[in-house]
């Protein structure tokens, strides 16, 4: 299939590395203006491009083409230009805006200095038909100019610097030709980066340094945009931060980022947008405002990838609420391009393990198809090219290119439970959410090389104890300094994991109709579960009898009927013992209340779910947190910042819980894939005396809301016209119901916990 960009060139320029490029070129129209029908134009870039027709934005997408698996997988967008192009009279200008983004932009921890290549580059097509059926093409060549862009300071993680002085009058750069593979261009698939709502400053005040401090009162990704008037040559610097300690930014969460914006005034109106970075932030420090500042003038642009909201709860607990609205801003933040760790520090990796983790309730939040199916198959390449073919920690890979200063070395890592595990129970989270065969097809493979990879690494009793794991990781009782040092053995964890994993690969390749794969994965989960059973489970006790092994051993469905009833009886029992806080990590903290819940223990899931003091998931709310927090203990009590090197106040893997507030209080869930049936089963508990729960799913809106009132509990859904649910109530009664809103009450008297 022919590419629209074959013909056209990889443009480039010798200019300073910080520097952003301006190509362009004046296009004399075949015919006027107002006879032409259609134009569109395509792009792509190795680096970041902003594309203007006659000085207007073709799109409203920022940050394209976004980050990918450059060496074999470099998306380009196609854009409808047609109101732009019928436009005025005579010549148009083209220009094309090129700044370093992820492909070079000296990306890692431990100055990594991680980058894709020497030299960025942009290409695109600009076609145009007209009335009478021309065609007219402009496209990238050696013909356009180039210039130094008034951006001299453009980085991901330190920050953008405009000088306006230089709007128009850059230093002239000679144009060069980039020799780029045109194999690995695609149609972009995964939705673009937009900017979304704008916050305006909820508070200023000065710092014990004099400066201003801007308060948005969210926690959020994206820049500051200001309109300013100053003496020209004036320069107004913006540094970020998530949160203040001792009143002033609290920075050292940032590690080596300097999250730092600098504009430089023209003397006249100045608008000002730093588009080629983004930060993580809540609060700006500004320095050098000429005169004072009026709030007005400020507001901060929040970017993320451009997703359709699906999912809404709440319930009668308010920090519940807000820790739900907290995971959905962990998640718009950390869903820029690629689902990411953190947004703000030296980092901002696509980490498996995070994404494993909190799939599910992504799916919830908003339709992740698109944009997730984008990411698997960055996945498959980078597994498919690894040395040992296994999945790598982040995807897309860029540790393999870092280039650390001083003596850090990333240990050499091979197949790992849980990040490893991303390819299957990704695909496993967005099969469930949205019953698309011919993409979990095209995610099997995956799969299979994750397996096929962990399978190498079996001891002979058939257990995953070989290798690196990262465990349970961020234990809440791990030492700050030290996060993989969790209660829970790590080839427990291993073990249990492959088991599921293995599950689901029989699932999948029984759908895809594999009955050989299927044989063989179903052999490997059920020698898996027997080894786990003979070698990790004595008298009723998993081995280090801590809630993560518990949580896993039974959701995941690794016990006999007997050993599971005692799992769970244990597992309640450490978490009264806890006193109801957490004391999970990664792998253990989507589980727990599902496993509580799934054994009978319904009061204690909810207790975890509701405890304030820390660690517990509400604890950061009464903190007053805006986002999902790396650590339980990312601030102290005292308002210090947690003392550990990864301190971040934006992951989403621990809010991971979601998952299970939204099945399980709100009650709605797939009793097919893609919602073909749907099982509607709230199960109240304590603590919550009302919730109601949207979802619009594939096949249609669904909605339920529940009251514990007056001695009786009631409860309202509505199916999709034409779709088919099962309501289960809490004493356990079924009723079957097609499409519609249904009414159901019943006396608290005759409640009893379901099995």
């Amino acid at each position: 299939m022919t590419n629209p960009l074959d013909d056209a060139d990889f443009l480039t320029a010798p200019a300073p590395r910080d520097c952003a490029i301006r190509f362009f070129r004046e296009v004399m129209p075949d015919r006027p203006r107002d006879e032409i029908q259609a134009a569109e134009l395509i792009a792509t870039a190795l680096g970041i491009y902003e594309a203007t027709i006659d000085g207007k934005p073709i799109s409203s997408s920022v940050l394209d083409p976004g980050w990918s698996s450059y060496e074999w997988r470099l998306p380009y967008q196609t854009w409808d230009v047609t109101d732009l192009v019928r436009e005025g009279v005579g010549p148009m200008r083209f220009e094309l805006h090129l700044g370093n983004g992820w492909y070079r932009g000296n990306l890692g921890f431990e100055g990594a200095n991680i980058n894709y290549g020497d030299r960025i580059g942009v290409c695109a097509a600009l076609r145009i038909t007209y009335a009478d059926g021309s065609l007219q093409t402009v496209l990238t060549s050696e013909d356009w100019s180039a210039r130094e862009s008034e951006t001299v300071r453009n980085s991901l993680y330190h920050g953008q610097t405009i000088d306006a002085r230089l709007r128009g009058a850059g230093t002239e750069l000679p144009v060069e030709i980039l020799d780029v593979d045109r194999a690995r261009l695609f149609a972009q698939i995964s939705p673009s980066v937009v900017r979304h709502e704008s916050i305006r400053p909820v508070r200023v005040n000065w710092t014990p340094s004099d400066d201003v401090l801007v308060d948005f009162g969210q926690n959020l990704v994206g820049w500051v945009r200001m309109r300013v008037r100053g003496p020209r040559g004036t320069r107004v610097i913006i540094r970020h931060a998530e949160v203040l300690e001792n009143d002033e930014l609290g920075t050292r969460p940032l590690r080596a980022a300097q999250a730092t914006d600098v504009f430089v005034l023209s003397g006249e109106d100045d608008v000002f947008e730093p588009t080629f970075t983004f930060h993580g932030f809540r609060y700006a420090e500004i320095q050098g405002w000429p005169g004072e500042l009026d709030p007005d003038q400020l507001e901060a642009v929040v970017v993320h990838s451009e997703l359709h909201r699906t999912g809404s709860f709440e319930c009668s607990d308010l920090l519940i609420n807000r820790l739900v609205e907290n995971v959905v801003w962990g998640q718009r933040g950390n869903f820029l391009s690629v689902p990411t760790d953190c947004p703000q520090r030296d980092e901002r990796l696509g980490w498996t393990g995070d994404i494993a983790a909190f799939a599910p309730s992504a799916a919830f939040f908003y339709d992740v198809a698109d944009f997730l199916d984008d990411w698997l198959r960055d996945l498959r390449m980078e597994a498919e090219h690894t040395e040992g073919r296994f999945v790598p920690v982040v995807v897309p890979d860029a540790l393999k290119y870092a280039h650390y200063d001083g003596d850090f070395s990333f240990p050499e890592i091979g197949p790992t439970a849980i990040w490893g595990d991303a390819a299957v129970w990704v695909p496993e989270a967005l099969w469930r959410a949205y019953g698309d065969r011919e993409r979990l097809a095209a995610h099997y493979p995956a799969m299979v090389l994750h397996l096929e990879s962990v399978r190498r690494m079996l001891s002979p009793d058939g257990l995953w104890e070989r290798g690196f794991q990262f465990g349970d990781w961020l234990d809440p009782d791990a030492p700050p300094e030290n996060a993989a040092a969790a209660k829970a053995d790590p080839h427990v964890v291993a073990t249990a994991c492959l088991y599921r994993s293995a599950s689901f690969a029989a699932e999948a390749a029984t759908i895809l109709g594999l009955e050989d794969d299927a044989s063989q994965w179903t052999d490997l989960a059920q020698t898996t579960r027997r080894a786990f059973q003979e070698h990790y489970l004595r008298d009723g006790r998993i081995q280090s009898d801590c809630t993560t092994v518990y949580a896993l051993a039974i959701h995941f469905g690794l016990l006999d009927e007997t050993d599971r009833a005692q799992a769970g009886e244990r597992l309640a029992e450490l978490v009264r013992v806890s006193r109801y806080r957490v004391t999970t990590g990664f792998a253990g903290t989507p589980f727990v209340t599902w496993a509580l819940s799934e054994t009978g223990h319904i009061d204690e899931a909810y207790r975890l779910l509701l405890e304030r003091e820390c660690p517990s998931w509400l604890y950061p709310v009464t903190m007053g947190a805006t986002t999902v927090w790396e650590r339980w203990d990312s601030m102290l009590p005292d308002g210090t910042i947690n003392p550990g090197e990864m301190t971040s106040f934006n992951h989403y893997a621990l809010g991971a819980v979601a998952d299970w507030i939204f099945q399980v209080v709100g009650g709605i869930r797939p009793l097919e894939p893609g919602y073909g049936r749907i099982l509607i089963q709230p199960r109240p508990g304590p603590g919550i005396t009302w919730a109601s729960a949207h979802y619009t799913s594939r096949a249609g809106d669904i909605d339920v809301s529940w009251t514990l009132d007056d001695g009786s509990f009631a409860l309202v859904t509505t199916i999709p016209d034409g779709g088919l649910a099962k309501i289960v109530l809490p004493n356990g009664t079924t009723h079957h119901v097609t499409g519609g809103t249904h009414r159901f009450t019943q006396s608290l008297s005759s409640l009893a916990e379901p099995g």
